[in-house]
């Protein structure tokens, strides 16, 4: 059955992309495509995800919680990374 009729990936695929570690639907794209046109099988790929038991990693969970991308958190170090400390703002009054 397909999942994603734009780029052709069958449900077959998708899982194939999980089997080898996939935990997102991002990372499913960059395996298949899957998910990169109209968009319309990004719930689809999720419910596979889940159907299997992909767990996203705790890099990933982090980069959520941080509004990351992918490829950011995919440099983020691993283990409790934390986030960045905020810059000091500087006043706009004239001193």
């Amino acid at each position: 059955m397909y999942v994603c009729m734009c780029h052709a990936v069958t449900e077959a695929q998708v899982k194939k992309e999980i089997d080898a570690g996939a935990n997102t639907p991002r990372q499913i794209a960059r395996g298949c495509r899957a998910g990169t046109d109209c968009g319309s099988c990004v719930r689809r790929i999720q419910a596979l995800l889940g159907e299997h038991g992909a767990r996203p990693c705790p890099t990933a969970r982090l980069a959520a919680k941080l509004g990351l991308a992918d490829s950011e958190a995919e440099a983020a170090p691993q283990g409790g990374a934390q986030a960045p400390a905020a810059l000091p703002v500087r006043s706009l009054r004239a001193a």
